[in-house]
Formats: C-alpha cells, sequence, structure tokens
C-alpha cells in the first residue's frame, strides 16, 4: 500500500494528498502518517512547498471528517452501535460523554490516531454545531498536518523511520484505548449488576 500512496503523490501531488487524506479520515486503515511524512519529504526538492501541503491535506482531512459527522447525523444511534458493534447503552453512554467533553473531544482527537477519524462520527449523533465542529476539526487537523509534514521535510530521505516510530505510538494508542473501553465496559456492567 505504501508504493501505491507513493506513486499516486508522486503522479498527482496536493490533489492526491487531499483525495488520500479525505479517503483515510473515512477509513483508518489508510495510513496517515504515510501520506504526511512522505508529502514533507517531497518539500524537500519538488515544486511542492509545506505551506500547500498543509493546506490540501487539512482540505481533505475536514472533507473526510464531514462525511462521517453527516454519517453520524442521518443514521440512527442503534445502526451505528451495531456497525461499531458496541450495545445501546455503550452508545448512549458514549453521546452523553460527548455532550459534556465534546468541543475538546474533537480538538484533542484529531491528533490521536483512530480516534482522529472516529470523533466525528458522535459530532454528527449529538448534533453538535456545525460551525464549531468545522473550526475545531480544521485546527486539530491543521496541527496533526503540519507536525507530519514538517518531521517529514526534516527527515528527508530518512522519512520512513517517522513513519516506524508513529507506527510504535498508533499500536501503543490502539492498545491503550481498548483497555481503556474494557475498564469502562467493567464500571458499567458493575454498576448495573448492583443495582439490579
Amino acid at each position: 500500500m505504501q508504493t501505491w500512496i507513493m506513486e499516486l503523490i508522486d503522479s498527482y501531488g496536493y490533489f492526491a494528498i487531499a483525495a488520500l487524506i479525505a479517503v483515510e479520515n473515512i477509513f483508518p486503515p489508510i495510513p496517515s502518517e504515510v501520506i504526511l511524512t512522505f508529502g514533507g519529504f517531497l518539500t524537500t526538492y519538488t515544486y511542492m512547498t509545506p505551506v500547500q501541503v498543509i493546506l490540501w491535506s487539512t482540505v481533505g482531512s475536514l472533507i473526510g471528517a464531514v462525511v462521517l459527522y453527516f454519517l453520524g447525523w442521518k443514521l440512527p444511534p442503534e445502526r451505528i452501535g451495531k456497525m461499531l458493534r458496541f450495545s445501546t447503552e455503550e452508545v448512549a453512554g458514549a453521546q452523553q460523554w460527548f455532550l459534556r467533553r465534546g468541543q475538546v473531544s474533537v480538538l484533542l482527537c484529531r491528533c490521536v490516531p483512530i480516534m482522529r477519524s472516529l470523533i466525528s462520527v458522535p459530532a454528527g449523533m449529538t448534533r453538535m454545531n456545525m460551525v464549531k465542529f468545522f473550526i475545531l476539526t480544521t485546527v486539530g487537523s491543521a496541527i496533526w498536518n503540519t507536525a507530519l509534514i514538517l518531521l517529514g521535510a526534516a527527515a528527508g530521505e530518512s522519512w520512513t523511520m517517522i513513519v516506524e516510530y508513529l507506527g510504535v505510538y498508533s499500536w501503543v494508542v490502539a492498545v491503550g484505548l481498548s483497555v481503556g473501553i474494557a475498564v469502562i465496559m467493567m464500571v458499567v456492567v458493575r454498576k448495573k449488576f448492583k443495582k439490579s
């Protein structure tokens, strides 16, 4: 997949970066780390500039986030729960949590692998103010994109090392999220058990 991504960016430049990042937001297994660090590396020896790569990648992030936002807005919570393999209670709990901490979550989660895509769904489900969502998504995405693009440019031909380190970071985050979700589910089940 990495070779295919590199070939697309080599051939179509900024447009490919925007399109790939938009798709990456909707289908998280496509690695933004590869797209952004390679894009940063290209700024060191091609016509591409860091500012333009940051701009186009942020546009792509916003497009992908908006698609997931409207998915959360339009689909019934039960259906979203089934798609993500969550129970009705877990979906309701996630909605309540998001209503309390949603704005900060949208901003911060844009810099966390996996969550940077998924956070758009509860934003849509809870009907978060669209303008606020756009602003927070744009700012959070720009921070993440800028960091990876500048790292790729600084690393030069060694940009793949950045991808490897970020792969470890993504794995640690995924394990941490899994453990956190498991703990939350145990707490919820225990509370229900005590009540009954």
